[in-house]
């Protein structure tokens, strides 16, 4: 497809641009649309349970379907053709003006009264962090704490990618948006046709969410909390409804419902689509899922034996505790049932390991993805390889296919700016007045959109004690660990916007 879009400027002159600004803002008020649906969605919660914060969302649909409007009708003289540089532009800025227009219940309401946390408290939905500053989040009203769940929800799969199969109604559908939006390091293409595909997958994450909210109920939770905490799982999100997460129903089969849902929405949601087909194989041949299934045992199995030696917990419990806290991080979804603070040093390691690691490419988890592991991994032990046998030809393979120099060389990039992007963030929170052990671990949780750290920002603590400017800093590692560095970074670049 061609970068750059040829079009009949004023006065009859030909022109060629790198982006197609029109188009691009014509999106964005489509999108913006589509958010006021979701505002209305949340005023019919609050009207269901008799509640006058309806009235905040109705003005936020307002606004939002004002500015859209202006946005949709200036943009529609533009043409329909999306360029891959529209397609990084109209990804990062709907991540932006979501969270800008998503805060604005918050900020109506007074729930949150300050710009620096409703923006920080949106952003966390949006991008599926879950990280909260609220330090009592049962004062919210029921249609706020459902806004919460549905930032989750509608992030989880990605805004873009949903509305991929809305698009083409108006007119404007690429696999450009896809592409810019999941930057992951495959594609699985389960269908010609990006606008079937995302149908598809969108369906496989409504039945994920619809299963887990009737088991949840049969364990004891209320629809409405149920429906939530479904919205967050499936999302890997991990913002609850009550302020001691999972912990405040104390049962072990919701927290192993909870474990199991979170474990399957992070594997690569293009497998239980090949499963719907009859071909339930892969999903068990799939090396990227047999590493992340491993790598979750190992790290469960080592701190069960310390919470049993050290902490005095009984074998079932050490394993549900550690098991939860494992997946919760290693698919980046943030929910606690235990204050790990209190386990053994040495486990925060392990944890930060989950957090780095992430689930699997094509899920709705954060990390650096285990497909990247994978690849670095095997390439490393082909090294040691080459130095026993110089003349050998090594290839790295992944799921019996051939991984080629181009690939691995974009994985060892990404891998080595994820950790810039994170001492960066790091030293600048130190800047900031955070303390460094603390620093460390929100950086690495909002890089991964884990939405839980260590020390003063661990499970029983919420991040409302970052400093404001911390705050935009951390927002910001959110977003870009959520649409994978590049997307976003790629946009700081001057070559970006060259006419040229």
């Amino acid at each position: 497809m061609e970068d750059v879009l040829t079009f009949q400027a004023d006065g009859g002159r030909v022109g060629r641009h790198m982006i197609n600004g029109r188009i691009i803002v014509r999106v964005l008020g489509i999108l913006l649309f589509i958010e006021a649906l979701m505002f209305l969605v949340c005023m019919g919660v609050s009207l269901a349970f008799g509640e006058a914060d309806y009235v905040y969302f109705l003005y936020s649909a307002l606004i939002n379907v004002a500015v859209g409007g202006v946005m949709f009708f200036w943009g529609g003289k533009g043409r329909n053709t999306v360029t891959r540089r529209d397609g990084y532009c109209i990804v990062a800025f709907t991540w932006i003006l979501f969270t800008l227009f998503g805060m604005l219940p918050f900020l109506l309401s007074g729930a949150i009264p300050s710009v620096a946390d409703a923006f920080f408290e949106t952003m966390s939905g949006f991008t599926t962090t879950g990280a909260t500053i609220l330090d009592n989040v049962e004062e919210l009203s029921k249609g706020m704490l459902f806004w919460r769940a549905l930032t989750h929800w509608i992030g989880g799969l990605g805004i873009v990618f949903f509305t991929i199969a809305v698009l083409p109604i108006f007119g404007v559908g690429n696999q450009v948006l896809f592409s810019a939006e999941a930057t992951g390091v495959t594609h699985d293409k389960i269908h010609p046709k990006i606008s079937i595909m995302a149908k598809w997958l969108w369906t496989v994450y409504v039945l994920l969410t619809a299963a887990e909210t009737v088991l949840l109920v049969v364990g004891g939770m209320d629809l409405f909390d149920a429906v939530c905490h479904a919205f967050a799982t499936t999302s890997t999100g991990g913002f609850s409804t009550k302020q001691a997460s999972v912990a405040y129903w104390n049962s072990p089969f919701i927290e192993y419902v909870i474990c199991i849902f979170m474990f399957l929405s992070g594997v690569n949601f293009s497998l239980y689509f090949m499963c719907l087909k009859g071909k339930v194989s892969q999903l068990f041949r799939d090396d990227e899922v047999k590493w992340f299934f491993v790598s979750v045992m190992v790290l469960t199995l080592v701190i069960a034996v310390t919470l049993v030696w050290h902490n005095g917990y009984s074998p079932e419990e050490a394993f549900r505790k550690s098991l939860f806290q494992v997946v919760t991080l290693h698919t980046s979804t943030g929910f606690a049932t235990d204050d790990y603070n209190h386990w053994m040093p040495f486990t925060w390691l392990l944890l930060a390991y989950a957090i780095f690691s992430g689930g699997c490419t094509g899920s709705t988890s954060g990390g650096v993805k285990n497909m990247r592991l994978l690849i670095v991994a095997r390439n490393m032990w082909n090294e040691f390889g080459r130095l026993l046998h110089p003349r050998a030809v090594m290839s790295v393979r992944v799921n019996r296919q051939t991984v080629s120099p181009q690939v691995i060389s974009t994985v060892s990039t990404f891998l080595l700016l994820y950790i810039f992007c994170g001492l960066v963030g790091w030293m600048l929170l130190m800047c900031f007045g955070v303390s460094l052990g603390d620093a460390f671990g929100v950086v690495c949780s909002a890089l991964g959109n884990a939405g839980l750290a260590f020390g003063s920002f661990g499970p029983a603590f919420s991040w409302s004690g970052l400093p404001e400017a911390g705050k935009w800093v951390v927002s910001f590692l959110m977003l870009i660990g959520r649409l994978e560095l590049f997307g976003i970074l790629l946009m700081f670049i001057p070559a970006f916007w060259h006419n040229r």
